[in-house]
């Protein structure tokens, strides 16, 4: 078989990759004063460093996004703030049930469409299911046009609610980002507000306009 060569080549390819490297040397120019360095493992073991090695810098706040990016709710259960939950699936919830209901109407008025404009006045001809519908039957002089306005109306009704859907789900993600960092900021009793008169000067007029400064600080013991 001709392709026994290419799968061997490929394998042992593959074999090579996953065994132990030992250190290259890279020449560094070329010509007469050229110079061999000698790449340390340490490098090498850096460039095959595993993917998800970098997790544990993330911090909080981006550990808190990327539960809810894979499973919505993750995030905000990670902040410890349970109650979301519910609030995040309910609208899933709503949201997916308007996504089916819509499409289904949408196909439904579509196939119905389909299939009066196709009609040829056969007695044995296939009629669709508004056929004696009050205001989207044939008989109906605005039957067709009621039926295609309903096909459009659902339509963008079903993709409205998809889009809505993709916002609720990057609302969930930057909400579990935003309440990450909030969790670590501090709000211990060392904090102080600190209110005090000052002016200021404005450049529009070149005068001086009195105000307030706030200065939020820790304090020392």
């Amino acid at each position: 078989m001709r392709l026994a060569p290419g799968i061997a080549l490929l394998v042992v390819l593959f074999v090579s990759q996953l065994l132990p490297t030992q250190a290259r040397a890279q020449v560094v120019t070329s010509g007469p004063d050229s110079v061999l360095v000698i790449t340390s493992e340490a490098d090498t073991a850096q460039q095959k460093k595993f993917f998800l090695s970098g997790f544990k810098n993330l911090g909080r706040p981006g550990r808190a996004a990327l539960f809810s990016a894979v499973i919505p709710g993750a995030g905000q259960v990670y902040n410890r703030a349970w109650w979301k939950v519910p609030i995040i699936y309910a609208t899933g919830g709503v949201l997916g049930y308007f996504i089916i209901d819509n499409n289904n109407k949408y196909q439904d008025f579509r196939t119905a469409l389909n299939i009066r404009t196709d009609l040829t006045g056969a007695p044995d001809e296939e009629v669709d299911a508004y056929y004696d519908d009050p205001v989207y039957g044939f008989e109906n002089q605005r039957g067709t046009q009621n039926l295609r306005y309903s096909r459009d109306f659902y339509r963008r009704n079903r993709d409205l609610t998809i889009i809505l859907s993709v916002l609720a789900y990057g609302m969930q993600i930057a909400e579990a980002y935003v309440h990450g960092h909030l969790r670590e900021f501090d709000v211990s009793d060392n904090l102080s507000l600190r209110v005090q008169p000052d002016v200021f000067r404005t450049p529009a007029t070149n005068g001086i306009t009195p105000g307030l400064t706030l200065t939020l600080y820790t304090r020392t013991k």
